[in-house]
């Protein structure tokens, strides 16, 4: 397990330092509950006054039934603030704190829940939306869990009837605002071996994963960075469309293979590629923001219509991977200075900032404009 520092999460309970097998056991509480939103199955929100959750991107007829079963009240739709307020301007500001709406009969169907959730659907309802009374405790919480699965984030709750038949999962409210740090803070390695790279024949490519066996993160190693005493590092989230595909609507792919051939140049060099499509909310949700960007939004709002915020990356793996690396400290190849911040918070020694800048193609030159105007990206050498 490593110890790498907590940004702004709290730290770990005292008791999983004593007892592993109980972070271990909340990890795959939450791993088996995002499974099951996915699969559109609703799950039981433990901790205080327990809801019955079922994610809307997902609801079916099916799940809605069962949803059903499990209530002892009315149920609510809860959204982030800033889609919340493309249904109801008048009474919201745009912001990223939870809204409860009010799920009538004719709102209670998938359509419907979907379209409320869903800014790239057609905009149809059957009534319109009105906000519900106090919201949930374990909003927050619902929210999450629902970012976990990179579903929209919006979820239908309603208080859940204890002694419901059939059986469901329960997952604890607090176990799910902890999975981000529990996560981070045990992941191990899983396997290693040389791939030799067009510019830089000598990489190797360590694998980490969290004992829930969920995502795994890759650490890309050219030479012997941990030989170094701050090897060039760079940060990088997947990009399906940018690293893979060629997509001109980032700079992504540049900046993947510019950074390996620099390294192999430098002779070490070290590139964790994270789990982190679409700055933190999925491909799928990736796909949704480019939808609102060609409705005229950049990339920063089509997040927020969605309901996500402007970047949901953390930092805490990557710190957890460069330790368990033995990189105490690097060189950041990154035109992000909130990069340099975040893993500096958690316990990386940042001796300095290499710019790491690609030339506009005609396509991403929007892109890049609201990366340094809106993201504060520093596009000078």
């Amino acid at each position: 397990m490593t110890h790498v520092r907590p940004a702004t999460e709290p730290p770990a309970p005292d008791s999983d330092a004593i007892n592993p097998g109980a972070a271990v056991g909340a990890l795959r509480a939450v791993h088996r509950a995002i499974a099951e939103l996915r699969r559109g199955v609703p799950v039981v929100l433990a901790g205080g006054d327990p809801l019955a959750l079922l994610a809307a991107d997902t609801a079916s007829a099916g799940g809605l039934a069962e949803f059903d079963l499990l209530r002892a009240g009315p149920a609510l739709l809860l959204l982030a603030g800033s889609r919340a307020a493309a249904w109801l301007p008048d009474e919201l500001e745009m912001s990223r704190a939870p809204v409860a709406l009010a799920v009538t009969e004719a709102l209670f169907n998938p359509a419907a829940l979907r379209t409320l959730a869903d800014p790239t659907l057609e905009q149809i309802l059957p009534e319109p939306p009105a906000l519900a009374g106090a919201l949930p405790a374990a909003a927050p919480a619902a929210l999450a869990l629902t970012k976990l699965a990179r579903l929209l984030p919006a979820a239908l709750v309603a208080p859940w009837r204890s002694g419901s038949p059939g059986t469901i999962l329960s997952v604890d409210a607090a176990d799910v605002l902890a999975y981000p740090v529990s996560l981070a803070t045990q992941l191990h390695q899983v396997a290693e071996a040389a791939v030799p790279l067009a510019g830089a024949e000598n990489a190797r490519i360590v694998a980490f994963r969290a004992p829930d066996a969920g995502i795994e993160h890759l650490a890309i190693l050219i030479g012997d960075p941990a030989s170094q005493p701050a090897p060039l590092t760079r940060l990088h989230s997947e990009c399906f469309t940018g690293d893979l595909l060629g997509s001109l609507r980032c700079d992504c792919g540049d900046q993947l293979r510019g950074a390996i051939a620099r390294m192999g140049q430098e002779g070490h060099g070290v590139l964790l590629y994270l789990a982190q499509e679409g700055r933190g909310i999925g491909l799928v949700n990736k796909l949704r923001a480019y939808a609102m960007q060609d409705r005229g939004l950049d990339t920063l709002d089509a997040n927020r219509a969605l309901g996500w915020g402007a970047d949901e990356r953390r930092f805490l793996t990557a710190a957890a991977m460069l330790e368990a690396l033995g990189i105490p400290a690097v060189r950041l190849l990154t035109n992000n200075p909130k990069k340099l911040v975040g893993l500096a918070a958690c316990g990386i020694t940042v001796v300095g900032r290499e710019a790491h800048i690609f030339a506009p193609n005609g396509v991403n030159d929007g892109y890049l404009d609201t990366k340094a105007k809106r993201f504060g990206h520093l596009f000078n050498l």
